[in-house]
């Protein structure tokens, strides 16, 4: 039997149909390896929880769960740099950058701003859009590859405090580069059918700027900083608005994208002490980024489209059947390839990577808070999302709106 951890029994007998051999959701629950399904225990509250935190409140019960995503918000810094900015800086133009990316502009974090304050007013508006108090909130998932604390910034006073979370409620982060925010949706679902979580707000936020070489004109021109926030809620399985995902990493691609650790020359701090206990004479750092652009086109083109159309399958729908494609902003020669071989017209690809080029893992969920505000994005509208990078990973999601 189960506990609520969220361990599993084979006992039950599959009332949907067989399984395909790898892990994933279809539509209201989980679907693993084998012919059979799963009981999976949720978890519910108990009378006094108010006085416990949301892990101690959660006792064992056996439901369906579904989640969906009711609140959006972001925030991206004030200081703009446009293409004619940096063809002061670099040997370029508006009109190369332009035809290449896509990218007209982007943000980037200066004098006092931080990327947790960012992360901080994205999720607070997701809150607000949300309708739910910080205190109600039991999981923080903080996507992002830059954080500014080497333990994480989730736990950090910055993002779990400064929403007013009185509860300390479970706090980490997720790093895998500009697939960060997909991963973070699926473990945000993962933990409300599997643990009983009911609000977990899913953070991608990254600053990307600070490990860029401003005098490199085949990166420097690509990245800015921002961050997105999702509330993901708890729901009947009638309402469940995650239908399937697909997620792929392979470690030989981190040769063509990386910011790998590097060792800086001898900190003089350690004095001959150093060598004498043979303590490393050094502090280490990380490398600007470094990026084979044509490999990581290759691989975007090829996987990207092939990711989205095994999670269609697994939810039983079509690319006739999406409203919105919506992926990962990092150049959109990328974007209008994949939607040209799932056969989405332009008028339903969400874009907005020309005022804020490649922000990593807040791309996706600054994209779709602007979609939504601005009335594109409607309550009850399908979106086909993808996330790929560094890794190399790469992930897509098919998701309901609302």
């Amino acid at each position: 039997m189960a506990n609520a951890s969220g361990f599993v029994s084979p006992s039950v007998p599959s009332l949907r149909r067989r399984f395909q051999p790898s892990i994933g959701f279809y539509r209201s629950g989980f679907f693993l390896p084998g012919k059979i399904s799963k009981r999976v225990f949720c978890s519910s509250t108990i009378e006094g929880d108010e006085k416990l935190s949301p892990s101690q409140s959660r006792v064992p019960w056996i439901v369906n769960k579904g989640c969906k995503l009711v609140g959006c918000g972001s925030a991206v810094p004030s200081l703009q740099i446009s293409n004619d900015d940096l063809a002061k800086v670099v040997e370029t133009s508006d009109n190369w950058i332009s035809v290449r990316t896509g990218i007209r502009n982007r943000r980037v974090l200066s004098g006092k701003d931080s990327m947790t304050a960012l992360a901080v007013e994205a999720a607070k508006r997701a809150l607000e859009m949300a309708q739910v108090d910080p205190d109600e909130v039991d999981l923080v998932l903080m996507c992002t590859s830059t954080p500014e604390d080497l333990f994480g910034s989730a736990p950090q006073a910055m993002i779990q405090k400064a929403l007013g979370c009185k509860k300390n409620p479970l706090a980490y982060d997720i790093t895998a580069a500009c697939s960060g925010f997909v991963l973070g949706l699926v473990s945000a679902a993962c933990h409300i059918r599997g643990g009983g979580f009911h609000n977990v707000l899913v953070i991608g936020a990254d600053a990307l700027s600070r490990y860029v070489d401003w005098t490199d004109r085949g990166t420097c021109i690509l990245f800015g900083d921002a961050a997105g926030a999702v509330l993901v809620q708890a729901c009947d399985s009638e309402q469940d608005g995650l239908f399937a995902f697909d997620l792929h990493s392979d470690g030989d691609g981190q040769r063509h994208l990386n910011a790998s650790m590097k060792n800086n020359e001898t900190d003089s701090a350690l004095g001959s002490n150093g060598s004498v206990l043979g303590i490393p004479q050094g502090r280490s750092s990380y490398s600007c980024i470094q990026m084979n652009g044509k490999e990581v086109f290759r691989f975007a083109v090829r996987c990207v489209p092939q990711s989205i159309e095994s999670a269609l399958q697994k939810a039983g729908l079509s690319g006739s059947n999406i409203d919105w494609l919506l992926l990962h902003q990092a150049n959109q020669r990328i974007i209008d390839a994949v939607a040209t071989r799932l056969e989405v017209p332009p008028e339903r690809v969400i874009s907005n990577l020309a005022r804020y080029g490649n922000t990593s893992a807040a791309s996706i969920p600054l994209a779709l808070d602007e979609a939504v505000r601005s009335g594109k994005v409607q309550s009850g509208q399908t979106i086909a999302t993808a996330g790929f990078g560094a890794g190399l990973t790469w992930g897509s999601a098919i998701v309901r709106w609302g």
